[in-house]
């Protein structure tokens, strides 16, 4: 009963997730500078890994298609799948006219396809909402055919350190989600034969306390990490005057881990 209760659990939040970014759709892109980034290295990374020979490419969280652009325009041949766990965010990617290729709702960590299928998995900045992030690596790789690679970017544990520290300053708890570092994901990835990580820091110039809690809603990053509840008005009132008196600036750390299935 209690593994019931987990699942009914992890399925509600995972609704929650996809609302927040469905509702963030159409203002999504005005609010996401460092995703912006994270998608071009991404796509770098796997041209330099398959500048040529990926018939099939499968994307994890696609969002309003930085990345999924970038796919179509370097692999125009490939047959893509572009996927979210939004409907919201699918329905704003695939309204580009640049856009085409098959968008299919689902959820990352439980993709429905089997066996050996893509010559690049590719995703940039969602495996941060994962529940089980090894689990969702051994399950994509798996899907990769000989040779190919699964390349993805996530938000690394040195994000949002001066937003974290200003909650610290007044014995509260951040929403914040725990990310891995870097160390977390390089030992992850150590069981592959053929793989690395590495990051990269994202200065976010959000002009003080209101401006970060604008970008995070603007970009639907509401949902906080299990068991957390939203601070109270004068809570946040406090956090913001310490995050203010720190310098009102943050960063994103974002991780990049590369996978390639051995031929």
């Amino acid at each position: 009963m209690r593994l019931a209760m987990n699942d009914r659990s992890r399925q509600w939040r995972k609704q929650r997730i996809s609302d927040a970014f469905g509702a963030a759709a159409a203002h999504y892109d005005a609010h996401a500078g460092p995703q912006r980034l994270a998608a071009t290295l991404v796509a770098d990374l796997a041209y330099r890994q398959k500048p040529d020979g990926a018939a099939r490419i499968l994307e994890i969280g696609c969002g309003t298609g930085f990345l999924t652009r970038d796919i179509q325009a370097r692999w125009p041949g490939a047959e893509l799948v572009a996927t979210d766990l939004s409907p919201g965010m699918l329905e704003q990617a695939a309204s580009h006219g640049l856009v085409a290729g098959r968008f299919m709702t689902m959820d990352g960590e439980a993709p429905p396809f089997e066996g050996p299928w893509f010559d690049l998995i590719l995703s940039s900045l969602a495996f941060q909402w994962f529940d089980d992030l090894d689990g969702a690596i051994a399950r994509l790789a798996r899907l990769l055919r000989p040779g190919g690679s699964l390349i993805f970017s996530t938000m690394g544990q040195g994000s949002f350190a001066r937003w974290r520290a200003a909650h610290d300053a007044c014995e509260l708890v951040a929403g914040v989600p725990d990310y891995p570092s870097l160390g977390d994901l390089r030992r992850l990835l150590a069981s592959y034969d053929d793989a690395f990580a590495f990051d990269e820091d994202y200065a976010l110039a959000c002009g003080g306390a209101r401006g970060l809690i604008a970008h995070l809603k603007g970009i639907g990053a509401v949902v906080p990490s299990e068991g957390r509840k939203p601070l109270t008005p004068r809570d946040l009132r406090r956090v913001m005057a310490a995050f203010e008196e720190s310098g009102g600036a943050d960063a994103y750390q974002v991780l990049f881990g590369r996978v390639t299935r051995g031929g």
